[in-house]
C-alpha cells in the first residue's frame, strides 16, 4: 500500500468504507469508547450532521480503496466553544504504521485553520501510544490525562487530551460575524 495516499473530502460513496473502518476500531481498539459499532444509517446521520455545520471530513484513498478518514467536529456545543474543534482519525488495519495518519491529521489541521477555527483538541481513548505520537508529530501538546475513564475489553482505560493552536490561536479576538463565529449562537 502506498504511504502517500490521496487526501480528499469525504463523500456519501465513502460511507461503506468509513463504517467498516470504524466498526473494526470499535470492536478491536480503544480509540473509541463505543462498545457496539453503529450501522451505516447512523454513520450517515453523523456524517450529514458534521457537513451541515461546515466541519471538515476527509478520507485517505490508496488506489481505489479508502484506507482512513479524519474529521473535525464540535468539541462542545456551547457558543463560547465554537472556535474549538475535536479531531478524530481512524485507519484501516493495513494502513496503520505507514504515516497515513500523519498525512490525514496535517490535512485536517490545515483545513480547520483555513475555516477559522482557533484550537484543535484530540481526545485520545486508551491513551493509545500511536495516536499520541502522531498528534505530537503534528505539533499537539498534552494538556491533560483522565485516569480510568473508559472500561473496555475488560480493563480500565485512560484518556489523554492534546491541544494545538490553529491560526492566531488565542492571540487575537475572533471575527464574531464569520464562520465559525456563527455556530451555536444564542
Amino acid at each position: 500500500m502506498p504511504s502517500d495516499p490521496i487526501i480528499r473530502d469525504a463523500g456519501p460513496d465513502d460511507l461503506d468504507a468509513i463504517t467498516r473502518i470504524y466498526a473494526e476500531a470499535v470492536e478491536n481498539g480503544v480509540a473509541s469508547y463505543e462498545l457496539t459499532p453503529p450501522d451505516k444509517a447512523e454513520m450517515q446521520a453523523r456524517f450529514d450532521g458534521m457537513l451541515e455545520k461546515g466541519y471538515p471530513y476527509l478520507v485517505a484513498q490508496a488506489g481505489d480503496v479508502v484506507v482512513g478518514y479524519a474529521y473535525a467536529n464540535a468539541f462542545r456545543t456551547r457558543p463560547a466553544y465554537r472556535w474549538i474543534v475535536e479531531s478524530s482519525i481512524y485507519l484501516s488495519v493495513d494502513a496503520r504504521g505507514l504515516g497515513i495518519g500523519r498525512v490525514l491529521l496535517d490535512a485536517l489541521v490545515e483545513r480547520a485553520s483555513a475555516l477559522g477555527f482557533r484550537q484543535m483538541i484530540a481526545v485520545i481513548g486508551g491513551a493509545h501510544p500511536a495516536s499520541i505520537g502522531v498528534h505530537r508529530a503534528c505539533g499537539f501538546t498534552e494538556c491533560g490525562r483522565m485516569t480510568a475513564t473508559g472500561y473496555k475489553h475488560g480493563r480500565w482505560l485512560d484518556t489523554v487530551l492534546m491541544q494545538k493552536a490553529l491560526g492566531d490561536g488565542g492571540e487575537t479576538p475572533p471575527d464574531l460575524d464569520a464562520y465559525p463565529g456563527t455556530l451555536f449562537t444564542e
